[in-house]
Order: structure tokens, then C-alpha cells, then sequence
């Protein structure tokens, strides 16, 4: 155990927070798989969930130990490459995914023969936010135009959220925020900045006027949309199955208490629709209470600060906006997730990180830390060879130094035994 520790490089507590969450992730999972265990006449046997997720989250370790070896800067290329490769990737999940319970939330694509769904958009984040740090970071000679910058960042960016919106809003909304967050700390001018969100906001309303206008499958998303945001805001509500979840979570939060029903016992989860997943953090106050959902609130926010650590201690600008950019969203994601559990959000569809099942959000998680991993690992290094450096020239100053007390001594040595022997002695003894 010891020497795989060893073999670990980076922040030791970033790796530590990761760990720790993935640990307290068997519990709440493992108890929240009943009511999918029930469905479909199933035996109500978790045993079999737990196992996926223990899959999920060893391949999702692996993912961190192997991307963390690679040098970082690698991913400046990376990014081009795969960015054309996850637009076809997103075209064919929009028109030929996976659909959900009958719905048209065509988000998953289906391998063939090994029976395992992903999600190309949680891939595709990755790659658009590194594309993104990729340009804020190139060295210009000269300054950043709207002309240049629209055809070079924010085209690729469009149409990687043009691929994403109609079938999954929140995760569009989600990289667009983080992604003008990006820009901002980036350095971006701040008009030109102004300019696309107003562009964004009017492509959205056009998106919405054109679904309105003439419906079809592809743009139906749009009513679920606007039922959540309108169920969110007004406190009149006709439908009572489209309150139905946010009203079982709220159900969960309310009987758990300060400390808890205790680990498994939740009562909610054979209730309560996508229990391991979306709302993964309403099981996890019922059984650990108000407690257990603060120590969750902790972890996060202490991730947050050895982000923020991780990328000021980053020599280049293209390493602090990678930590930036890779590292805020999962906090970010995570409050979100917490957010719609409590209400205090519309319902979304985010996971909470690291702990929901499900391995497209745990694999592209694991990713991103193992490029933040990377980041720090380089720091570490430098620091290292700077120590080593600093060390092997003490050492050397030290030979200097003796070598120099020795000449010293042999000149004083010489210089007596000249005066000694000089012939001029002998003569001023006779006299």
C-alpha cells in the first residue's frame, strides 16, 4: 500500500478528498439501488449495483494514475484533435441516442456488444474547456480582436453547445457559465464579453421561438424546460407529477434530522426517482443527517481551496487556467446537484461528483483531476529539481570554500619559508 502511495505524485490532498469521497460514495449508493434493484420485477438485490460502481470508480483511479504521468501540455494538441471527433460524436447521440424512459433525452450512446451506455456531452466538456484554456494561453503578438476570436474560440464554442442544448439544457447553461468564467480570468476583454453573453442569450430565445413555432422530437425539451423553471418560481402548481421528485427529496431532508435514520435506512429511496444519482444527496441527509450533508458541503468547498491553491502555485498561464478550468466545474456541478435537492435550484440533472452512480460522470471527473494531478506533479518537480539544484551548488560553494582556506594556508606556509630562507637573513644575523 505504501509503495502505491509512493507512486503518487501531485497534491497529496487533492489525491486525500478524492479518495475520500469515492469511499463514502459505497453507502449511499449501495442503499440508494433499491428501488432500481425493485423495477422491472427485479429480487431488490443492490449487491449487483454496488459491484457496477466499485467497476466505475477503480477504472475511474486507473483513469486518474495514467493521466496524471502524462505531461500536461500534451493536451494543448489533444484538444484539437479530438474537438471534430466529439461533434460527430454529439450529432449522432442528438439524432440516434439512447432514449430515456420513453422520453426525448437521446443523451447516451449504446457500445455495441459490451453493453455499456456514455455520455458524449460529460466528454465533451473536457475537451471544450482545455480548447479554451489552449487559446486564452497562446503568446500573441498582437491583441486579442472580436473579429479573430469569435472564428477562432467562439464558433468551435457554439457549435459544441449547439450539439448539447436540445437534448440536455443544463449542461449546455453549465459549460457556457464556466466557460465565461474562463474567459474572465483569462484575461478576455471584458466588452468582448458582454457581447457574447448577449449573443448567447439571444440564441437561446431564438432556439426557444423556433421549438414554440413549428414543435418537433428534436426541440420538445423545451416544454420540460419551461415546466421546471415555472414550477420553480410560482408556488401554484397544477401537475402534481411534475413535483413529485423535488417533493420526496424534500421528504428525505425533512425526516433526516441532525444525525440521521442511519447508514441504509432511508425510507425515501424506494421512492424516489434517479435516488442513487440526481438526487443521491437527499438519501444522504436522510441517513446521515444534517451532519453528514455539511461533511459533504466541507469536502467540496476544501477541493475547492486546494484548487485555487494548485493553480496560483502554477508557474504557467496555461497550467493555472487547466486547474481553473477542469477544477470549478466539479464544485460547481456539485453545488448545483445539492441545490435542486434542497430546492433552492430548478431541477437539472446533474450528479453529485464522485458520488452518484454512473460512469460517464465518474470517468470524465476522474479526468479532469488527473489533468489538475498532472499541474501540481509538474510544480512538484520543478520544486524538487530547484531543491536538488540548490543543493548541489551549497555542496559545491562548500568545495570552493575549503579549497580555498587550503590555498590560503599554503601561501602563508610558502611565505614563511621564503622569509626563512631568503640569503639576505644570514647576512643581517652576521652584522
Amino acid at each position: 500500500m505504501f509503495a502505491i502511495i509512493k507512486k503518487l505524485k501531485g497534491d497529496k490532498v487533492i489525491w486525500a478528498l478524492v479518495a475520500l469521497l469515492a469511499l463514502f460514495s459505497f453507502m449511499p449508493v449501495f442503499s440508494a439501488s433499491s428501488n432500481l434493484a425493485y423495477a422491472g420485477k427485479g429480487t431488490g438485490n443492490t449487491v449487483g449495483y454496488l459491484a457496477k460502481h466499485f467497476m466505475h470508480l477503480l477504472l475511474g483511479f486507473f483513469i486518474i494514475y495514467r493521466v496524471h504521468k502524462i505531461p500536461y501540455h500534451y493536451f494543448r494538441s489533444i484538444s484539437r484533435i479530438l474537438l471534430p471527433f466529439i461533434w460527430v460524436l454529439l450529432a449522432y447521440t442528438l439524432f440516434k441516442g439512447t432514449v430515456i424512459a420513453g422520453a426525448n433525452a437521446s443523451r447516451w450512446i449504446q457500445v455495441p456488444f459490451i453493453r455499456i451506455s456514455f455520455q458524449p456531452s460529460a466528454f465533451a466538456f473536457i475537451i471544450i474547456m482545455i480548447f479554451v484554456v489552449r487559446y486564452l494561453s497562446k503568446t500573441r503578438e498582437e491583441p486579442i480582436t472580436f473579429k479573430s476570436s469569435f472564428i477562432d474560440l467562439w464558433l468551435p464554442v457554439g457549435i459544441t453547445l449547439l450539439f448539447i442544448l436540445p437534448a440536455n439544457f443544463s449542461t449546455a447553461a453549465l459549460m457556457f457559465l464556466m466557460i465565461i468564467m474562463l474567459v474572465f480570468i483569462g484575461k478576455y476583454p471584458i466588452k468582448y464579453i458582454a457581447a457574447i453573453i448577449g449573443i448567447g442569450i439571444a440564441s437561446l430565445a431564438l432556439f426557444i421561438f423556433i421549438a414554440k413555432a413549428f414543435p418537433n422530437p428534436l426541440t420538445s425539451r423545451v416544454n420540460t424546460w419551461e415546466s421546471r423553471i415555472e414550477r420553480f418560481v410560482t408556488d401554484d402548481v397544477k401537475d402534481l407529477d411534475e413535483v413529485y421528485q423535488i417533493e420526496r427529496a424534500k421528504t428525505a431532508i425533512a425526516t433526516g434530522g441532525v444525525y440521521g435514520l442511519g447508514p441504509g435506512k432511508s425510507v425515501q429511496k424506494n421512492f424516489l426517482p434517479q435516488s442513487s444519482s440526481d438526487f443521491i444527496y437527499a438519501i444522504i441527509v436522510e441517513e446521515f443527517g444534517l451532519f453528514g450533508g455539511i461533511v459533504i458541503i466541507g469536502i467540496y468547498m476544501l477541493l475547492l481551496f486546494r484548487i485555487v491553491i494548485a493553480a496560483h502555485k502554477a508557474t504557467t498561464q496555461f497550467g493555472k487556467l487547466l486547474v481553473v478550468g477542469l477544477g470549478f466545474p466539479i464544485v460547481f456541478q456539485a453545488v448545483i446537484n445539492m441545490g435542486v435537492a434542497v430546492e433552492l435550484l430548478p431541477t437539472t440533472g446533474q450528479t453529485l461528483p464522485l458520488i452518484s452512480s454512473g460512469g460517464s460522470s465518474i470517468w470524465v471527473t476522474c479526468i479532469a483531476i488527473g489533468i489538475i494531478l498532472n499541474v501540481t506533479k509538474k510544480e512538484e518537480e520543478i520544486a524538487a529539481e530547484n531543491t536538488e539544484k540548490a543543493k548541489r551548488e551549497a555542496a559545491l560553494q562548500k568545495i570552493i570554500d575549503r579549497q580555498i582556506k587550503e590555498d590560503e594556508a599554503d601561501d602563508i606556509e610558502n611565505k614563511e619559508y621564503s622569509i626563512e630562507d631568503n640569503p639576505m637573513n644570514a647576512v643581517l644575523n652576521k652584522s
